[in-house]
């Protein structure tokens, strides 16, 4: 049977958003973040982190510093007794940097091309899954790889809620005020039916 999941964005949704981090030193996690994704880990469905890293292809820094600050979040996390099944990320831009950075790949937010590696990956049933971010380009990735998309108002979410709504070609399926009302609002819809 395939499995369900919930793609969590990183920066503004389950940890601070501060434009790039281009040192471990400035990252911070939210302090619920544990909390959401140990619910997850509970409710039986596979947490999975899906970021965009461009500062890789801009040349804000490399992707050791991105394994560090994952690093980071996984320690974090595992102090609340929670953890992430997986965690991908893209570090490619279309058109800033050098190869092979500089390229028009399939995995940039909102293109699907995470999730589906994910999918791939963990036999996951992307319509029964969802994509949680604090960006309405999150939304569109959960539209694009046939996912439910939930805002969550926290980073650049309150502003683009309040601000740009009104042009989306799309809205959200669920809006919550942060990472754990979403994991808890989801879980209590769907995540105990275990056999559906």
């Amino acid at each position: 049977m395939k499995r369900r999941a919930v793609f969590i964005d990183r920066d503004g949704t389950i940890s601070e958003e501060i434009g790039y981090v281009n040192h471990p030193s400035r990252y911070r996690v939210f302090p619920y973040a544990a909390e959401a994704v140990k619910l997850l880990n509970e409710a039986n469905w596979l947490a999975i982190l899906i970021t965009n890293q461009a500062g890789v292809a801009r040349g804000y820094f490399t992707e050791d510093i991105i394994g560090l600050v994952h690093d980071l979040l996984t320690q974090e996390l595992a102090r609340g007794g929670a953890q992430l099944d997986a965690i991908y990320y893209c570090p490619h831009h279309p058109s800033v940097g050098e190869p092979p950075y500089r390229f028009d790949c399939d995995c940039r937010k909102p293109k699907p091309g995470l999730l589906r590696r994910a999918a791939a990956d963990f036999d996951i049933d992307l319509a029964k899954s969802w994509m949680v971010g604090d960006r309405y380009s999150d939304a569109e990735l959960a539209r694009n790889a046939g996912s439910s998309a939930a805002l969550v108002l926290s980073g650049y979410g309150r502003g683009e809620w309040a601000y740009q709504r009104g042009g989306w070609q799309h809205q959200p399926d669920l809006v919550a005020e942060n990472l754990l009302e979403a994991a808890q609002k989801i879980i209590a819809d769907c995540g105990l039916r275990i056999a559906d």
